[in-house]
């Protein structure tokens, strides 16, 4: 069955494009200054022009296809892989890992090369926009081993915060899980997703990050899907969780 499609209220078509999984509604609009986006051959001047659907838009010349509802797959990303579609170091990424057969998807935020778990994919450049800003307040999750010494207390420390090399990162619910010596496992529940902002606050704490999983973003878990695999969510749970962004 093929996903909804979206009504014909008028929209940006900044907007519709990036609904329509040409690029996110910032690259989209770079698209329309590089005059790279045309309706009936006349190029768009203005990310603002008004549109109920994408008859006779093309990009770089290429019909675009009218956009469809949001759709959202979780992807549990193993280690070694890059979240990009391209590295110029030649290094594997998460689209060769992807099953064939999948729309065209764009990552929600990014996990590090070493860094493993669930990764957010989506075929709209609204929704990811909309995920990944940091006014959303949408939490993530991770449990992390580690090495070293450290305490309930030096953890709990992190809920108001912590600078580091005069980059501030905002609240931070840690936990240890359990500890066996010098080895334990620590839950991070955070809200900014900052570049590598877990494993920079755990080293701050002294401690050696040996493996760091994603388990959750937002009400989406890692669960049991296994490592490499892809499944869709339901447009009903989707739906429901986009009410609670707004």
């Amino acid at each position: 069955m093929p996903p909804p499609r979206l009504s014909n209220e008028p929209q940006r078509i900044a907007k519709l494009l990036a609904r329509a999984g040409i690029a996110s509604r910032r690259e989209v609009e770079r698209m329309i200054e590089d005059r790279r986006v045309a309706i009936n051959g006349v190029a768009v001047e203005k990310p603002a022009t008004l549109l109920t659907s994408l008859q006779g838009v093309t990009v770089d010349g290429k019909p675009v296809k009218a956009p469809f509802a949001a759709r959202l797959f979780r992807f549990h990303k193993p280690t070694g892989f890059i979240t990009t579609a391209h590295d110029p170091k030649g290094r594997p990424t998460i689209y060769d890992r992807l099953p064939s057969g999948l729309p065209r998807l764009m990552p929600v935020g990014r996990l590090d090369l070493n860094t493993e778990g669930l990764l957010l994919l989506t075929t709209d450049g609204g929704l990811k926009r909309e995920l990944e800003l940091p006014s959303s307040g949408v939490e993530r999750s991770y449990r992390a081993r580690v090495f070293g010494d450290v305490s309930q207390a030096q953890l709990e420390e992190l809920i108001g915060g912590v600078e580091i090399e005069g980059v501030r990162y905002g609240s931070i619910d840690a936990n240890l899980e359990r500890r066996t010596g010098r080895n334990g496992w620590v839950e991070m529940k955070l809200k900014e997703g900052k570049n590598r902002e877990v494993r920079r606050v755990l080293e701050h704490l002294g401690l050696k990050v040996s493996r760091l999983i994603r388990t959750s973003y937002g009400p989406f878990v890692l669960g049991d899907l296994p490592a490499g695999a892809v499944d869709e969510i339901h447009q009903h749970d989707l739906a429901a969780f986009r009410k609670t962004l707004r």
